[in-house]
């Protein structure tokens, strides 16, 4: 009897083991999904909207995306309501037509480690709403240092351009800082509107409709008489590929994996590496420039976060806001 009994603690403690391990596993591809894989989708859309309309991308991009992920929901037994419907268009619109629609246009004209920099400011942005709009928290010293750090950062990004009279990188500019703003009213919408509880359904939603204000978007400015299917290089049709599959479909589903599994402040880590991933992949692959402007708005825009992350005064909330910055 203790022979048997011996010999099933065993195998539990084998079959624990390697549950274990699998789940580290699990945890690695994960992290390394969030990390690596959102930071080069800045140099994706780069590549995509060379020879793509950029509206185009971003509808086609979305909506194949959305479609998948509804589907899954519905397979698993979720089904949408109207009033989940009508909340998911005003968050599609905020975050997929403002937000991306603005970012995937910008990244024609701006280097895509410097979208990402001003992208990466956002987290600082939804933490100073969330105590000026919400008032859930208390600003304190710290939350100050980072504003004026992001700040500072946005001014050494486009500042130069200002006084260069560089106007397309500006205008690019100007368009990523308002999709980010827009980004971070959805961010606050979401808070209180009836969304669905699903996951998937939740980020499948949005996509679609957003997706398919863009599609409209994309033939009133005349973007489909301008795509020529034969001009289309497949550099960029991979790039779509990949945004679509691996930026959008498998990396969200480890997002909202991770946010089951670890603390959302850990998962929110990927707001610092993405920025760094995606300069360092400009750079290596596209010859974009790392110059000291760069670096130094990297270095205020990565320690503005961190002081926004610790200087709130009630860190939970935040956290949740912080987890649902934007991403590429």
């Amino acid at each position: 009897m203790v022979s048997r009994d011996f010999s099933s603690d065993t195998v539990a403690a084998v079959e624990a083991n390697h549950a274990a391990r699998h789940n580290r596993i699990a945890l690695l591809l994960a992290f390394l999904c969030i990390y690596v894989v959102w930071g080069s989708t800045y140099l994706a859309i780069r590549y995509a909207v060379e020879t793509i309309p950029p509206l185009i991308v971003a509808a086609t991009r979305h909506s194949t995306a959305g479609v998948v992920l509804l589907i899954w929901a519905c397979a698993r037994g979720y089904r949408p309501t109207w009033k989940e419907w009508r909340a998911s268009a005003v968050l599609g619109f905020l975050y997929f037509v403002l937000g991306h629609g603005s970012l995937h246009w910008a990244e024609t004209v701006v280097p895509s480690g410097w979208a990402a920099l001003l992208i990466a400011g956002e987290p600082i942005w939804i933490a100073v709403m969330a105590g000026l709009v919400t008032h859930d928290e208390r600003l304190t010293g710290k939350t100050a240092v980072g504003l004026l750090l992001g700040i500072a950062a946005v001014g050494l990004l486009v500042g130069e351009e200002t006084i260069s009279g560089q106007r397309t990188e500006l205008i690019g500019s100007i368009a990523i800082l308002f999709g980010t703003l827009a980004w971070s009213v959805g961010v606050m919408y979401a808070l209180k509107a009836p969304l669905p509880r699903n996951a998937m359904a939740r980020a499948g939603m949005p996509e679609i409709v957003g997706s398919l204000i863009l599609f409209a978007l994309a033939g009133a400015t005349g973007e489909f008489s301008r795509l020529h299917v034969a001009a289309v290089t497949m550099r960029s049709a991979t790039s779509l590929v990949y945004l679509i599959t691996f930026g959008s479909i498998i990396t969200f589903t480890a997002y909202t994996w991770l946010l089951d599994h670890v603390s959302p402040t850990l998962v929110s880590t990927h707001t610092y590496v993405n920025p760094v991933i995606a300069v360092v992949m400009g750079w290596w692959w596209a010859g974009e420039a790392i110059n000291l402007q760069v670096l130094l708005a990297g270095l205020l825009t990565l320690l503005a976060v961190f002081m926004i992350s610790r200087g709130t005064g009630k860190a939970a909330p935040v956290e949740k806001l912080v987890e649902e910055a934007e991403v590429p």
